[in-house]
């Protein structure tokens, strides 16, 4: 009987209930009822969750859309629970394998791994599987640098290689320590070199006083409510707008993407540094939701038991407590993972710059197609026409589990397949409803699948770059598979060979290929070789999206202001945003004025408010004494009233004594008497200046009694103002 508990599977089930018939008359009554009981109990728990697929069969489950196929590049045993793969400059594959979820593991019991999958004979499968590290305690994310492998795993970043070409790495430091690490769904994640030579990471917004090798004597950084960037070559890192949790996406022109699990597609829109150089705005938040079709999906896949069952009580709870709230248990992106920018060359054109996200919940991957408008200063996520009622891939297998993407020096599209059971968090289910639920189950499973075009044949690549020559290299950056560009360019900075200036030069001033001229600009940048002729031929570049990076580099030459103003006058709504970042850099007479053309431009855009008020010109008295007197002072879409709050806010939290005093004087300003921005204006005044960490208690007691007289401001509520400034020290 010991040996029945012990059974299970659908073919062993059958196997005992057989063999319970052929023996009934052996057994008497009570052992053949507790037989029946534990055979019944066997067919429930697969009611509840039906058990795995082989690779061959989870691959014929897979359906893709029209055009495209499904192969298996790799599986169990070669490859289990993968989490990201990454190809380096010699094409070889990495694989990081997450064993240890959903559990913390105790030190010196780690899981997790770092595999290097080989394709020995060439035909499009791995056949070999190399430990190159082992015993990695939650490893997430890799990035090939300087001949090793950049590596998230939390508290730290490491940096590993191998140095004996035997595909095992013998060495292992730690060059960023002090990330959060008690949550393996929100930790540092993600490593992407960016156009701009900076690396990016996601950090979900968790706390961590973060040191950097390098750097021992620098104060540590603490990254609470921001995502992670860094730059080996000149040996910085700081804070970047986020929070992205698993999922970052960089397009050939550093557009920033992220993933969060119910928010599938995110753009962030204003880096940190420019949010962060004052300390006075009322939010800092600069990220947006871009999708037109959140938050549906379409999935094909039963729901898991669990699920509905959780899904039914929280609905009821809902209902008794007489919330408005609704909770789906399917059809809803969930579990959104693993956001990835297509730029193969090996899937048909359409599919070049589309955003692939997978949907572990709903046993699916997801497309968009970013499209931009010259007046937005974000894309729009959309589906398209053959995915309006479908997904791009989907599966009934409840098994299966794509978490992430990678693209590859062969151009096509890998899906990785963590292949569990269960892959929601043990926490957020009832003990009752996990009381039969083994979240390790698939645990020795994975798989790594290619989608290709449906009539085409695998073609092996082998680049081989580390090998090649730097001039060879700079002759990449127009590659049709952007893959050989980003290698290139991260080789060249890791270089740091000189000699190919010329070069950089030259493609920078005669190539055809935008994304060719971008790399070789920051290539210049990173040898220390730009200047500001080539900065303002850049900003006289036929791309946008070139001269949106020419605005960044010019903050560095002050002669180049006037070009700058010049951008302010009429450039298309994105590039309008970043003039107005790179404006609020210089401290100079024509800057007020060049914000206040960005405003009667696109003022109604709150990102683009927010860019003008990070700055200190933008958001001082000067600057709403030009917009009550320019051309939109009565347009409340131009001039929002928000703006005006906003703006306000800010001077009274600065506490300048100069400033407060200035801003009272606008209260005269013709146009402002008694009138509904007046009343506003003072608001956000008083709100600012009442949450000033400078001020005293008295005064702070003070201000409130001016709030509490706001409805219905007077003339004496003025002057009260008037006298409060005046006597503050």
């Amino acid at each position: 009987m010991l040996q029945f508990k012990k059974i299970t599977g659908a073919y062993q089930s059958n196997t005992q209930t057989q063999f319970i018939m052929r023996n009934t008359f052996k057994l008497n009554a009570g052992v053949v009822l507790a037989a029946f009981l534990i055979t019944l109990g066997g067919c429930k728990n697969k009611e509840k969750y039906p058990g795995p697929l082989t690779p061959e069969e989870a691959l014929e489950s897979i359906k893709v859309i029209d055009g495209l196929k499904v192969e298996l590049f790799a599986a169990e045993p070669l490859v289990t629970d993968p989490v990201t793969m990454e190809f380096d400059a010699d094409g070889n594959c990495y694989v990081v394998v997450m064993s240890d979820y959903p559990d913390k593991p105790a030190p010196g019991t780690e899981k997790g791994h770092i595999l290097v999958l080989r394709d020995l004979d060439g035909d499009g499968k791995a056949d070999t599987s190399i430990v190159f590290a082992d015993k990695l305690s939650e490893g997430t994310s890799v990035l090939p640098w300087k001949g090793g492998l950049l590596v998230t795993a939390a508290p730290e970043i490491l940096y590993m290689k191998d140095t004996t070409g035997d595909f095992v790495a013998d060495t292992r430091e730690v060059l960023f320590s002090g990330f959060f690490k008690d949550n393996p769904e929100t930790q540092i994640t993600n490593l992407r070199f960016g156009v701009d030579n900076w690396i990016y990471a996601n950090n979900r917004g968790q706390d961590g006083n973060v040191t950097f090798k390098e750097k021992p004597g620098t104060p540590p950084l603490s990254v609470k409510g921001a995502d992670f960037r860094f730059r080996l070559d000149r040996g910085l890192f700081e804070l970047e707008t986020g929070p992205g949790q698993f999922g970052q996406a960089l397009d050939e022109y550093r557009n920033r993407f992220v993933t969060e699990n119910s928010i599938h597609i995110q753009q962030i829109l204003i880096p940190w540094r420019y949010t962060h150089r004052h300390a006075f705005l009322p939010s800092t938040r600069s990220i947006k939701n871009i999708s037109d079709h959140d938050p549906i999906m379409f999935q094909e896949s039963a729901t898991p038991w669990w699920r509905a069952e959780r899904t039914k009580r929280r609905n009821q709870e809902f209902q008794e407590k007489k919330l408005k709230r609704v909770e789906y248990e399917r059809d809803h992106f969930t579990g959104a993972s693993g956001g990835t920018f297509y730029n193969g060359d090996a899937l048909p054109k359409q599919f070049y710059g589309n955003i692939f996200t997978a949907e572990v919940a709903g046993n699916l991957v997801h497309r968009d197609i970013l499209v931009s408008y010259p007046d937005s200063i974000y894309f729009t996520a959309k589906r398209s026409a053959e995915e309006a009622k479908r997904e791009f891939i989907y599966s009934k297998d409840n098994w299966f589990r794509p978490v992430n993407f990678s693209v590859g020096p062969d151009g096509y599209l890998y899906v990785l397949d963590y292949y569990r059971q269960h892959i929601e968090t043990p926490v957020s289910i009832p003990d009752d409803l996990k009381a039969d639920m083994d979240f390790y189950k698939g645990s020795d499973k994975g798989r790594i699948y290619r989608v290709m075009p449906a009539g085409g044949t695998y073609k092996k690549a082998s680049p081989a770059l580390s090998k090649a020559s730097s001039d060879s290299l700079v002759q990449l950056f127009a590659h049709p598979n952007q893959w050989y560009a980003l290698q290139a360019h991260r080789l060249l900075v890791e270089r740091q060979d000189k000699t190919v200036i010329p070069a950089l030069q030259n493609v920078f001033l005669q190539s055809a290929d935008p994304r060719a001229r971008l790399h070789a600009l920051y290539v210049l940048e990173a040898f220390d070789a730009l200047n500001a002729g080539i900065v303002k031929e850049a900003l006289a570049d036929s791309s946008n999206d070139v001269k949106e990076h020419a605005v960044i580099l010019a903050e560095r030459y002050p002669e180049l202001l006037p070009e700058l103003v010049s951008l302010a006058k009429g450039s298309s709504a994105k590039l309008t945003l970043q003039t107005a970042l790179s404006l609020g850099q210089f401290n100079a007479p024509q800057v007020t004025p060049a914000l206040v053309q960005v405003m009667e431009h696109y003022g109604n855009y709150r990102e683009i408010q927010m860019a003008v008020l990070s700055s200190n010109a933008g958001s001082a008295p000067a600057m709403l004494s030009a917009l009550f007197k320019s051309s939109i002072a009565s347009d409340s879409t131009k001039l929002p009233n928000v703006f005006i709050h906003d703006c306000s806010y800010v001077i009274g939290n600065r506490n300048d004594k100069a400033q407060l005093a200035q801003f009272v004087s606008l209260l005269d300003q013709p146009g402002m008497v008694f009138n509904k921005r007046q009343a506003i204006a003072i608001k956000g005044f008083v709100n600012g200046w009442e949450k000033s960490t400078t001020i005293s208690a008295e005064l702070k007691k003070e201000l409130g009694s001016v709030k509490s007289g706001l409805k219905n401001i007077t003339v004496e509520t003025i002057d009260n103002l008037k006298k409060l400034v005046a006597s503050t020290k």
